[in-house]
């Protein structure tokens, strides 16, 4: 009986680890894993709150899906490449106010000013990755010192009053929508296209896997780390400009406090989508996937009436929890 039983113990055991290794070798079962996820959240949010699955607050959901998304994104690429950045926030709305600037106060064409809100954040990024590659600086570190000169460019501009007096042939791109789907989150769909695309399909995404795997091997093999890292910057940095532009346009003023509660998000939504915090791992669907979880549970937390201060418990436990799943993960897989 116990030889049939460890018999049977031992067939069971190399089942088992058959079907882990198939688990990992499809491409396709974390996404799965995280979607899954995801469905779970939304039918218990509709169980929690009636209101959930109205077209109401899917509508809500989906547009301050845009925003949070967006600076997923953008964060998850430099975490891609194995880099952080913690002015990501501070970028954004100082893309707002640039933008807003040009627009109200010097009357600059409002699309035009658009486009340059959007090169300022690109430039600011791009700033941030010369000085971390230049002279090679902790990239957590950095950005943490570029946050509160940001921040300070930010009120240095404004002086701390809210910029208004938008024409409502740009706001539409924050309030509107089109077939009844908010034009944020169209706008998002299209961020999502292009980093997949640039990630997936291009030289550039595969040195950016590459330089997140080992950036010294990436230098032996000939690829330029130094310019790959600061572009990745640069495009992060005008996807927060983006996102923060698109906030501004959805209340129709440029807030120093815009962008202000988005570094978490950002850093959660990657993570928790699959993107290892040392790089070189995951996918921009896991990210987007990641960032509609946090902004279904910031809505329901909403819905259930739970005080601003605990939102921000919730957020940072998440934010913790997903660091230290991910880092698990990877010590179980080496």
């Amino acid at each position: 009986m116990n030889a049939k039983t460890n018999e049977s113990l031992h067939r069971l055991r190399a089942f088992l680890v058959r079907l882990r290794s198939a688990w990992k070798a499809w491409p396709g079962s974390q996404l799965g894993s995280l979607t899954l996820v995801l469905g779970v959240i939304i039918f218990v949010s509709s169980l929690i709150s009636p209101q959930f699955l109205t077209p109401y607050n899917i509508t809500i959901v989906l547009r301050s899906l845009a925003f949070v998304g967006i600076v997923s994104l953008a964060q998850g690429l430099l975490l891609l490449v194995g880099d952080i950045d913690a002015s990501i926030g501070a970028i954004a709305g100082l893309g707002a106010v640039i933008s807003a600037f040009f627009m109200v106060k010097f009357g600059v064409d409002p699309h035009v000013s658009l486009l340059l809100g959007i090169v300022a954040g690109a430039l600011l990024g791009a700033f941030n990755g010369l000085l971390i590659t230049a002279f090679r600086l902790t990239a957590l570190v950095l950005t943490i010192g570029m946050l509160t000169a940001y921040n300070g460019l930010n009120l240095a501009i404004t002086e701390g009053r809210t910029i208004t007096g938008f024409p409502s042939n740009v706001t539409v791109y924050g309030q509107g929508s089109l077939f009844g789907f908010p034009i944020p989150a169209l706008f998002l769909l299209g961020v999502y296209a292009l980093v997949w695309f640039i990630t997936k399909t291009t030289v550039f995404g595969r040195n950016m896997y590459a330089i997140g795997n080992s950036i010294e091997a990436a230098k032996m093999v000939g690829i330029r780390t130094q310019r790959t890292r600061i572009i990745t910057y640069a495009l992060s940095g005008g996807l927060a400009g983006l996102a923060g532009i698109l906030m501004s346009l959805r209340i129709a003023s440029a807030q120093p406090s815009i962008g202000a509660i988005w570094l978490l998000p950002s850093i959660a939504g990657p993570v928790i989508g699959g993107i290892a915090i040392t790089g070189g791992i995951g996918s921009v669907t896991g990210a987007l996937i990641g960032g509609a979880i946090m902004g279904v549970i910031a809505n329901i937390v909403v819905l259930g009436g739970v005080s601003l201060y605990w939102q921000q418990v919730i957020n940072g436990g998440i934010v913790v929890m997903a660091i230290v799943f991910d880092s698990l993960s990877r010590r179980t897989k080496v």
